[in-house]
C-alpha cells in the first residue's frame, strides 16, 4: 500500500500566513510559545511588518464582528492597523524583540553590600483579558567576588522587556528573577512588585483601589530574615 506523502512545511508555501510559518517552526523546534514567552529566536527577517499586516486584518474583522463602522466612522477607521501596531511593537514587544544587550562587569572590588533598584515603572498585560497591569518593581541584590555587575540602566531594560508580555504579576516576577539570577549570579536576589490591574478596575468587580504586591526571594534574602528585614524596611523610605 502506498504511504500518503508528507504535507510541505509551511514554510515553503508562501500562501500560508506568516503566523502559521512561525507556529511550525516552534513546534519542530519544541519550543513553548505561551502569552510571556518570547519567541524572537524564531522569527526570521521581514516576517514582523507581515505578522503587522495579518494581525490588522484580523483585528479587522473583530470590529466587524462588534457592529462597528470602520468604513465611515472617521474615529475607527485605522483602528485595526492601529492595536495590531501596538501590540507587536509596544504592549506585547517583548515577546517579539531580542533580549536588549546586557554588558556584564566583573566584581574587581568584592562589593558584597546590599544594591537596591527602583521603582522601575512596570506595564504589562493580563493574559486574560489583555487588560493593563500598571506598577512598580524594586529589585535587591547581595553579589558576591565572582558576581556580574550590570549597569542600572539594564535593570530597566531587561524588566521592560520582561513585562512587556501579556501574563498573570506572580510568573511576571519570578521569569524576572531567572533572568537576574542568571545574568548575575549573586548570593542572594529579592523582587517585588506592587501594580494596579485594570481586569479588575475597568471590569469585573470595578473596585479602584485593590493592588496586588508580590515578591521573590532567593538565596541569601530567603535564608537570612535580618537581610530580608533591611530589605523591606528600605522599601518603606
Amino acid at each position: 500500500m502506498k504511504q500518503p506523502k508528507p504535507s510541505p512545511p509551511a514554510e515553503s508555501d508562501p500562501g500560508v500566513p506568516v503566523s502559521e510559518r512561525i507556529r511550525e517552526r516552534l513546534q519542530r523546534a519544541r519550543q513553548r510559545f505561551h502569552a510571556n514567552d518570547s519567541i524572537a529566536d524564531h522569527i526570521a527577517p521581514g516576517e514582523m511588518e507581515a505578522l503587522q499586516a495579518e494581525v490588522e486584518g484580523k483585528m479587522l474583522g473583530v470590529l466587524n464582528s462588534l457592529v462597528i463602522d470602520t468604513d465611515s466612522d472617521h474615529n475607527t477607521r485605522e483602528t485595526a492597523r492601529r492595536v495590531a501596531k501596538m501590540y507587536l511593537t509596544e504592549v506585547f514587544r517583548g515577546r517579539y524583540d531580542q533580549r536588549p544587550p546586557i554588558t556584564e562587569f566583573p566584581n574587581v572590588e568584592r562589593l558584597n553590600e546590599l544594591m537596591i533598584v527602583g521603582p522601575i515603572t512596570v506595564r504589562s498585560a493580563c493574559s486574560h483579558h489583555l487588560c493593563p497591569i500598571l506598577g512598580k518593581v524594586w529589585i535587591g541584590v547581595l553579589p558576591n567576588e565572582h558576581s556580574n555587575l550590570i549597569g542600572l540602566s539594564k535593570y530597566v531594560r531587561l524588566t521592560d522587556w520582561v513585562m512587556s508580555r501579556p501574563q498573570i504579576q506572580e510568573e511576571a516576577v519570578t521569569h524576572l528573577a531567572d533572568l537576574l539570577q542568571e545574568t548575575m549570579q549573586p548570593d542572594g536576589l529579592a523582587i517585588v512588585m506592587e501594580a494596579d490591574h485594570f481586569c479588575m478596575q475597568w471590569r469585573g468587580v470595578k473596585d479602584t483601589d485593590s493592588k496586588m504586591i508580590n515578591s521573590v526571594m532567593r538565596g541569601s534574602f530567603l535564608k537570612d530574615s535580618n537581610l530580608r528585614r533591611e530589605f523591606l524596611s528600605l522599601l518603606k523610605r
